[in-house]
């Protein structure tokens, strides 16, 4: 008995429909496993770049230097890194152009920081909508294959004179298994989504608090008029 109620056992003697719905919960567990070592490691990248250009930032070296700097390693600096290079990079342009209002100085590096921002957010949520999703439809997906694998149990014991609790047991316990595949494949996903959302905002969070910082130093070097190129 205990041999005939093994899970691999009660996995092999489902319906069709049942197995169909199992293997796609397993496939979708794989995916939602594979998305959240992915994102783990992409926002461990992140966190450490960024914590890396703020102390070089903060460090005493000149904007142009570091201006330069993040010019020269673009695809391979951090989110806030390539914020400050878009704001920089806007500055320098409008300056050349013999801009000299502060107005139009600072919002046209506020827009170009505020747009590099919102692509850097969008690549880090990437794959969050595919956790949620897992996270969501799979105990329903589950309890479609537990409904139907009771169903086709059902429908096979009303060829019997004589239903015992050892005949329903196998059935009902097939059936059953979906639905514990499908939280097994929602359970990871929805505590990982959590876990990357409030990341995504304290990573959100910093970059537009940075974003404010270098808004205020631009705004000092403006307002001194000091010299073409900032510091």
């Amino acid at each position: 008995m205990n041999q005939d109620m093994s899970i691999l056992h009660l996995v092999l003697n489902a319906s069709l429909v049942v197995q169909g719905v199992m293997l796609l919960l397993l496939v979708m567990s794989v995916a939602s496993w594979a998305a959240i070592f992915r994102k783990l490691f992409a926002l461990s990248k992140v966190k450490a770049r960024n914590e890396e250009f703020e102390r070089e930032f903060w460090s005493g070296a000149t904007l142009n230097e570091l201006f330069n700097t993040a010019t020269k390693r673009a695809s391979e600096g951090g989110p806030m890194e390539r914020i400050f290079a878009s704001g920089m990079r806007e500055y320098q342009k409008l300056r050349e152009r013999r801009i000299t209002d502060a107005g139009t100085l600072m919002d046209g590096a506020r827009r170009a920081m505020r747009a590099s921002f919102q692509r850097e957010m969008d690549a880090a949520e990437s794959n969050l909508s595919f956790l949620a999703s897992v996270g969501s439809v799979s105990p329903f997906v589950g309890l479609f294959g537990t409904i139907w694998g009771i169903m086709h149990a059902f429908n096979g014991l009303a060829s019997l004179e004589q239903v015992t609790l050892a005949t329903v047991a196998p059935g009902i316990a097939e059936a059953l298994v979906a639905t514990a595949i499908g939280l097994f494949a929602a359970i990871p996903a929805v505590v990982a989504y959590n876990r990357f959302a409030r990341d995504l905002d304290r990573i959100a969070i910093q970059q537009e608090t940075f974003i404010e910082e270098f808004s205020n130093i631009l705004q000092r070097n403006v307002s001194a008029q000091a010299a073409p190129a900032p510091r």
